[in-house]
């Protein structure tokens, strides 16, 4: 396939670029400062929104551009050549719900506050003992007249603590085999019987957290889809989840990377020739990642939604992403072990759940396996 840009392509990244030079943040946060770090993201998706760099795919009737896939791809890699901060994580994804199975009712209550970052969402998917095996998961929706009444446990729920609303799995018909009992509904995080307790991560972060719904009260107009939709409704929004465009992967990384090797060009790293050595494999790791990207994003031109073969994009970005912080940690020698570079000890530390999140490695291997390759399930 062709990687150039057509004509229309480097325009959008022209201007983008230009953009970019007058409107990036110039100090930042402490990551430790979870608050101010939530604010910090909030006004640059705001701002991103104000330029109109968000909701490139989505369609114009729902505040988008309609452009075309491969434009994420761009998108995402001007944030990291321009040293950018990444764009807000997971609104995309979980936009693709609505607007794959909501009313038009819906999308018009829920898209423009989403895209504009007026309202952050949270997704209610993982429980204890239904992580990789979704389908087992336990709280229920019972529907009571015009409402629905849940209860149940949520568990590793993203920024549960900050969310305005829920995109949330819950099993609605008791009796129906496990994949096809599950609906999906938009739930108001401040809904009395909603609990949010945050986890305290090994990094020291506390952006996850469990989520208690104790008969909790969602009108039935808050249904997403038709009832028992919420299996194909969660296995779209994965599908896109898995996508390193749709969650900023490569702005993120080569943005460390750009400090890795400003810092390197300074001498911090000695003069060692491994130095050199060990940045050029870790951009190999991102370059690979950047054209399986764009490979994908246009089969997403030609199909329409991503297909299985996102799988193999998760699996390259777990190479890089946690390649990347193990040569930040060598790098940096004795100091972040002896507390004196926390930042590059939690960026370490987190890069563990990269090959969680979203669908385990081993998961990705069999979604590979058995609908990519059509090798047998046994």
């Amino acid at each position: 396939m062709n990687y150039d840009d057509s004509p229309q392509e480097a325009d959008f990244r022209q201007a983008l670029r230009s953009w970019l030079r007058d409107n990036i943040p110039t100090e930042e946060p402490s990551p430790d400062d979870e608050e101010a770090h939530v604010a910090f993201t909030n006004e640059w998706h705001k701002k991103l929104f104000a330029g109109g760099w968000l909701g490139l795919t989505w369609p114009e009737h729902a505040g988008g551009r309609g452009l075309s896939p491969v434009y994420e791809g761009i998108f995402n890699e001007e944030l990291g050549a321009a040293n950018a901060p990444p764009a807000p994580g997971n609104f995309g994804f979980l936009a693709k719900a609505i607007l794959g199975f909501g009313t038009e009712e819906q999308a018009a209550r829920f898209l423009p506050t989403m895209l504009k970052g007026e309202e952050r969402w949270c997704q209610g998917f993982s429980e204890p003992g239904a992580g990789s095996d979704l389908a087992a998961l336990r709280t229920r929706a019972d529907l009571d007249g015009d409402h629905y009444v849940v209860n149940g446990q949520k568990v590793w729920t993203t920024f549960a603590k900050w969310a305005d609303w829920c995109l949330l799995l819950a099993r609605t018909d008791q009796e129906a085999p496990k994949h096809k009992g599950i609906s999906a509904l938009v739930v108001r995080m401040d809904t009395p019987g909603i609990t949010v307790r945050p986890l305290h991560m090994i990094n020291d972060n506390t952006e996850l957290a469990e989520v208690f719904f104790d008969d909790v009260v969602v009108p039935a107009d808050q249904l997403i889809g038709r009832p028992g939709d919420g299996w194909n409704i969660a296995m779209r929004t994965f599908a896109y989840e898995r996508g390193p465009a749709e969650i900023g992967s490569i702005a993120r990384g080569e943005r460390r990377l750009h400090n890795l090797e400003a810092a390197a060009a300074k001498g911090k790293y000695g003069e060692s020739p491994e130095v050199g050595v060990r940045l050029a494999r870790t951009y190999m790791y991102l370059e690979v990642l950047r054209l399986q990207v764009l490979r994908s994003l246009s089969q997403q031109v030609k199909h329409g939604v991503p297909g299985p073969e996102g799988s193999a994009d998760k699996l390259i970005m777990i190479r890089f992403e946690q390649d990347l912080p193990r040569v930040e940690m060598d790098l940096e020698g004795a100091a972040p072990a002896l507390g004196e570079d926390d930042e590059t000890l939690h960026e370490y530390l987190y890069s563990r759940a990269v090959s969680i999140y979203g669908g385990t490695a081993q998961v990705q291997k069999n979604i590979i396996a058995q609908r990519v390759l059509g090798m047998p399930r046994a």
